[in-house]
């Protein structure tokens, strides 16, 4: 799924557009036991809860595409019978009135979802009429020909409240607060399936983590017997283990610093762009343009199919500091936002290599303002 479809299933998370039929949850404690489950068709529940859950269901659909929110590819042994894919369409199918089948459900959670303390599982089902739509993107209410069907899946953490005292407005005193279990936003869920190029693609789901590098990869391996993309944190090792096996263990300044400005460039000209994935021949060019030599480019061929895989990209935003150009020293740290550090440069001063930046503008010592 691009940007332009998760906004587009969030759009109906509303009381004027809402599809969400039904939702069951229970909630779960550290020992791994269930303290109660709950269920109800959606719109019945009160007002106030339902907003909460909007809340809650749009979380599940946010943040950026390749590092909170991730297109997973269902392997077709999954869509056999009996297979992970097979038991969430029956799930799907019985629109969550099968108990038998929804316990089961929270058992696989519950026995894979690895969290300490206490959370939440919400499950709801909901079914989008699609409206079509003209070449110029133009909604057509009543040309719909598609209903997507789907599960949308939250795991929320619970915590219980401070101690303290509050007032009583029926006794009119001041007594000890009465601590209760608060449902946090999730940290990790799903939607299933996903809503590729706005029409249902039961080969597919859309993952959700709140932190990057918490993959919970069990867990969504029971889920859909797939493995979970490599998180940014891991994407930005396999780059940098790139740049020094192509260049080098410690690689010159200059050439570092090129590859960054144009990375710089590519994440920009890909902002807009669905997916904005960088491949194996664009990370190439890159090189090339840096400095790499036919013998460094040889050594890159090679290592990115090794570090990276063959076929695989890497997302810009996930190897580069999108917002600052950062240079450590053992003496300093030096930063500078991006596409204003073309000027910095090493130079050797009085027999000594030295880390050159103009002093251009006003100029600050700790917010004090120097000459």
């Amino acid at each position: 799924m691009f940007k332009r479809e998760i906004t587009e299933i969030k759009k109906t998370m509303s009381p004027q557009e809402c599809n969400i039929s039904r939702i069951r949850g229970c909630c779960v404690n550290g020992e791994k036991e269930i303290l109660s489950s709950f269920g109800d068709t959606f719109l019945s529940l009160p007002e106030e809860e339902v907003f909460k859950y909007y809340e809650i269901f749009k979380k599940t659909l946010s943040g950026k595409i390749g590092k909170n929110v991730h297109n997973l590819d269902i392997p077709l042994a999954a869509e056999k019978e009996d297979g992970e894919q097979e038991f969430m369409m029956r799930l799907r199918k019985s629109e969550l009135k099968d108990d038998e089948l929804v316990e089961e459900f929270f058992q696989n959670i519950i026995d894979t979802y690895d969290i300490v303390g206490n959370y939440a599982i919400i499950l709801a089902y909901g079914s989008y009429d699609i409206p079509g739509k003209t070449s110029d993107n133009a909604t057509l209410n009543d040309a719909s020909d598609e209903v997507f069907r789907y599960l949308l899946c939250s795991i929320c953490p619970m915590s219980l409240d401070k101690p303290g005292l509050a007032y009583n407005e029926e006794a009119k005193t001041v007594e000890n607060r009465k601590r209760s279990w608060n449902v946090e936003m999730p940290t990790h869920g799903f939607l299933f399936p996903a809503f590729n190029d706005r029409s249902t693609d039961i080969h597919a789901a859309l993952c959700y983590t709140k932190k990057s590098i918490d993959k919970q990869t069990v867990f969504f391996r029971t889920m859909f017997g797939a493995t979970m993309p490599e998180s940014a944190e891991e994407q930005k090792q396999m780059f940098e283990t790139v740049v020094e096996k192509t260049f080098g263990a410690a690689p010159e300044f200059a050439i570092v610093k090129s590859v960054n400005d144009n990375l710089a460039r590519i994440a920009e000209e890909k902002k807009d762009q669905n997916n904005g994935g960088m491949n194996k021949d664009e990370l190439r060019s890159i090189f090339e343009e840096s400095g790499a030599d036919e013998t460094d480019l040889e050594t890159f061929d090679r290592i990115y199919d090794e570090v990276v895989g063959k076929g695989k990209e890497l997302l810009p935003e996930n190897v580069l500091n999108a917002s600052k150009l950062e240079i450590k020293t053992e003496e300093a740290v030096v930063s500078a936002k991006l596409g204003e550090g073309s000027s910095i440069e090493t130079k050797v001063v009085d027999g000594v290599r030295c880390l050159v930046l103009p002093l251009n503008g006003i100029c600050s010592i700790n917010g004090i303002k120097v000459s």
